[in-house]
């Protein structure tokens, strides 16, 4: 048995920057972070004492006789791009729900290509799982993906990602002081709004636009590097401001993004005390993040207390081997 432990991601700036309709012409970057809340892939190789060869277990159970029966498409891609053909078992569980803004799609497909490397006795580094992630998902799946999610769940941590150009993919870990850090940290507060449509749907929408929103992406480009100069020495309550900002200028990217509901909610927690915020992923409902002083949090709990408050805090290992037992007993 192999199980991987893979993180969720909040991501502050720069979304929309991470698609390749946008930086195989024009600069991307976002500031994002992982957060202590984890998709687990647990997987072996299936003794053959049943009718099917293989078992998949997520929201639904699967039981095939061969990979390309396979409804879960990164379940089946990666199976193919592996070219793993011994009957396997595959069960994932998630500390938050799928399809709600955090990346966990791609923090799922990251995590089942490391446990089955690591069931295959191969250790691949952080950015071999992130570049195989993004082309399963964009390649094989025709997923409408950006490259963050897949980066950020393989790194962990908070990063400037930059892409495209000579340097794609390059990641750079903030460093900022512990304590600087924690403060941030205290300013965030995270609700869930209910489930949201596909990301995929909204994120067609969004490529769909690049051409004709140049410049509101150059706009989230450059707020990238404004709120890493206020993460390294600038009043702290600016990096909310700017939240405020980019959700603006975000909102223009689709009509898709926002409903009159998230208006809602978003507006109730400005009102509340909320310096600025964001919805998380591509857009249409799932999770908010609001960047409240300490000092206004306790009574702007309480103007948002029918929305669930999920506490998190950042993490920086990306994606582990938690448990690795590769045979139990059974011989390949």
């Amino acid at each position: 048995m192999i199980i991987s432990r893979t993180p969720f991601r909040v991501s502050f700036f720069g979304g929309g920057t991470d698609y390749p309709g946008w930086f195989e012409g024009h600069q991307g970057a976002v500031l994002a972070t992982t957060i202590n809340k984890y998709c687990y892939i647990s997987c072996r190789y299936l003794p053959p004492f049943f009718d099917h060869k293989s078992r998949i277990i997520y929201s639904k159970m699967e039981h095939v006789k061969k990979v390309s029966e396979i409804d879960h498409p990164a379940v089946r891609e990666v199976l193919k791009f592996l070219r793993i053909r011994q009957g396997v078992e595959i069960h994932h569980d998630g500390d938050l729900p799928a399809r709600t803004g955090l990346g966990s799609s791609s923090s799922f497909t990251v995590g089942l290509l490391n446990a089955l490397y690591a069931l295959k006795g191969v250790m691949p580094t952080k950015e071999r799982l992130a570049r195989e992630a993004i082309f399963v998902e964009q390649e094989k799946c025709l997923d409408n993906v950006g490259c963050q999610d897949q980066t950020l769940a393989a790194y962990g941590g908070f990063n400037l990602i930059e892409f495209g150009g000579k340097n794609h993919l390059q990641v750079r870990m903030v460093t900022i002081p512990e304590e600087r850090l924690r403060r941030l940290q205290d300013h965030l507060l995270l609700y869930f709004t209910g489930f949201s449509r596909t990301a995929s749907e909204v994120a067609k929408h969004q490529i769909q636009n690049i051409p004709n929103k140049k410049k509101e992406l150059r706009l989230m480009y450059d707020m990238v590097f404004r709120a890493l100069d206020i993460l390294k020495g600038g009043e702290l309550e600016r990096f909310g401001r700017l939240l405020h900002e980019s959700w603006k200028i975000k909102r223009e990217l689709s009509d898709k993004v926002s409903t009159a509901h998230i208006d809602e909610i978003y507006e109730t927690a400005m009102r509340a005390g909320a310096l600025g915020g964001k919805l998380l992923g591509a857009g249409g409902g799932g999770f908010i993040l609001f960047f409240v002083p300490p000092s206004r949090q306790k009574k702007f709990k309480e103007r948002l207390k029918k929305l669930l408050w999920v506490p998190f805090v950042f993490e920086n290992l990306g994606s582990q081997i938690i448990f690795y037992q590769p045979n139990g007993g059974h011989s390949k």
